[in-house]
């Protein structure tokens, strides 16, 4: 565990932020790389690239705040003030999800404003955002947050110092490194991604497919995190589920019918859009 892997001064460098900025240029690089290939303007790329890390660390920010406002009670500044009223430079404390939900909002405006095609850019974009989780998870495996619940000793059980956030709520126990589960799961999302496309889809294709293979893996995965009581929304059959299980099963839901719908859609000029062989017989 490296939670920060330097400091000048007063200024930290902390391991998730900068495993968060390399996924953001390995990201935008590989986009723009992706955009050329289909003839889409790199610039716009660019644009929304600025847009999409902004409503990210915004988004994960504010999900994170909502579920942990005794924390900030008493300085509230603190929820947006980079300068924290205990010296530390720097904000600590995001949730993925939120920032997934916002960027996806952001883009959707954006593109409808500029009357661009949204789902020619989720198409491009979204294979990396699996890849940059993959980065980015790592950086939480360094910073010891989004750990896991505890197990016996065994090769998937990990042991982090008494002073990390998993030794402060589980004393040193054991636990699983849920972080690298779902950084190692989400490599493998992008492989599936890139590998379906040897040929050609449907516009939209990889967003429907990105909500399934996020969902399931994020809604698996969480069984082994630990949550705070704050986060855990629903109990059905003495398991809770988290907010983020929760937001994971819609992703799932929502992509499984947007693909089924795409795929019953229509062609224009086939059979199934003018009618059967035998009603144009007629």
């Amino acid at each position: 565990m490296h939670p920060v892997l330097f400091k000048l001064g007063p200024l930290e460098i902390r391991s998730y932020g900068f495993m968060l900025a390399i996924s953001f240029m390995l990201g935008i690089w590989l986009s723009v790389q992706r955009a050329k290939k289909r003839k889409v303007d790199p610039n716009q790329i660019m644009d929304l690239s600025v847009l999409i890390i902004i409503s990210a660390i915004v988004g994960s920010r504010l999900l994170y705040v909502l579920f942990h406002l005794e924390e900030f009670r008493g300085h509230w500044l603190d929820t947006i003030n980079p300068f924290q009223s205990d010296g530390q430079i720097g904000i600590a404390g995001l949730t993925l999800l939120g920032g997934v939900l916002l960027s996806f909002v952001t883009t959707v405006i954006y593109l409808r404003v500029k009357k661009l095609p949204f789902l020619q850019f989720a198409d491009i974009i979204l294979p990396l955002v699996a890849l940059g989780e993959a980065v980015t998870r790592v950086g939480c495996f360094l910073n010891g947050c989004c750990f896991g619940l505890p197990c016996e000793h065994g090769p998937l059980c990990v042991s982090f110092p008494h002073n990390s956030p998993a030794g402060a709520v589980f004393g040193g126990v054991p636990v699983y490194p849920s972080q690298l589960f779902q950084s190692v799961y989400a490599l493998v999302m992008y492989a599936i991604m890139v590998g379906l496309e040897y040929k050609e889809r449907y516009a939209g294709f990889q967003l429907h497919l990105f909500l399934i293979l996020y969902g399931i893996g994020r809604f698996v995965i969480d069984f082994f995190r630990y949550y705070e009581d704050s986060m855990v929304i629903v109990t059905i059959a003495g398991q809770g589920l988290s907010l983020n299980q929760l937001i994971s099963l819609a992703f799932v839901v929502l992509g499984i019918v947007l693909m089924w719908m795409k795929r019953t859609t229509p062609v224009p000029g086939s059979p199934l859009e003018s009618g059967s062989l035998s009603e144009r017989k007629k």
